[in-house]
């Protein structure tokens, strides 16, 4: 599923997030969303979320 839309994104849904830190070696962070922090309906680069380990990265892959 596409993670650059607001839509597709849910508490509670298992996907992988690229934190600011990991974005030019594209290292992924799994984990399940807590929170969702982007506002608007959509973002080029994915949606902004905080997981429950309290990670805050931008959706890249949605698992479940």
């Amino acid at each position: 599923m596409d993670g650059t839309k607001r839509s597709n994104v849910e508490s509670g849904k298992i996907v992988e997030v690229v934190q600011k830190q990991d974005q030019r070696s594209g290292k992924l962070t799994k984990g399940v969303v807590k929170d969702i922090l982007t506002n608007s309906k959509s973002h080029h680069h994915g949606i902004k979320v905080r997981l429950e380990s309290g990670v805050v990265g931008r959706v890249k892959k949605i698992i479940d």
